[in-house]
């Protein structure tokens, strides 16, 4: 692939994360994203072959960025500790706010159902290379998985409700509960 194609569709990857993270992968339509990309939706077609194909690929690379980033940390942390460090982070106001570099899951969980099974596959791979990240042992594996829950349902009630009082304390109340 040449450089401009690439860069191109890297502008449309960009541009499709933005809007999974926001409404999920089924709601943001190809004109959108397009658009979104600054590019016409005719153009769609030399880089990806459907919306589905051009989602799926935005979600796996989102995942993949969470993972990076926790893979990232000081690989001396005990799994309690770096489950502390994530939640901190993942259930804050900012990520709760955030429009680019947030988790794309709790707007596309419930649609994942209606989805080509590829999504499906994806997380549930995303979910298992997450809990050997965030457990230090096999006896640790529940508590990593129930803490991913909690995190996961604490920030889509949080985004659900919006920046405000109730969603604030939410978020307090999520991150106490995993820590």
């Amino acid at each position: 692939m040449n450089d401009k194609k690439a860069q191109t569709r890297e502008r449309i990857l960009k541009a499709a994360s933005s809007a999974l993270i926001q409404r999920g992968p089924a709601e943001p339509s190809v004109g959108e994203v397009m658009g979104a990309a600054g590019l016409t939706v005719g153009g769609f077609y030399a880089h990806f072959e459907s919306k589905d194909a051009l989602m799926l690929e935005a979600f796996k690379q989102l995942l993949g960025q969470r993972r990076g980033l926790i893979a990232d940390m000081d690989a001396e942390l005990t799994g309690e500790e770096r489950r502390a460090l994530v939640a901190a982070f993942y259930l804050s106001r900012k990520h709760r706010d955030s429009t680019d570099h947030a988790c794309p899951i709790p707007a596309s969980i419930g649609e994942l159902g209606r989805l080509p099974d590829e999504f499906r596959q994806a997380l549930n791979e995303h979910v298992e290379l997450m809990v050997a990240q965030l457990a230090a042992s096999p006896e640790d594996t529940d508590k990593a998985l129930a803490d991913m829950a909690l995190m996961i349902g604490g920030l889509a009630m949080a985004r659900a409700l919006g920046p405000g009082e109730l969603s604030d304390r939410l978020l307090r109340a999520a991150k106490s509960a995993v820590l």
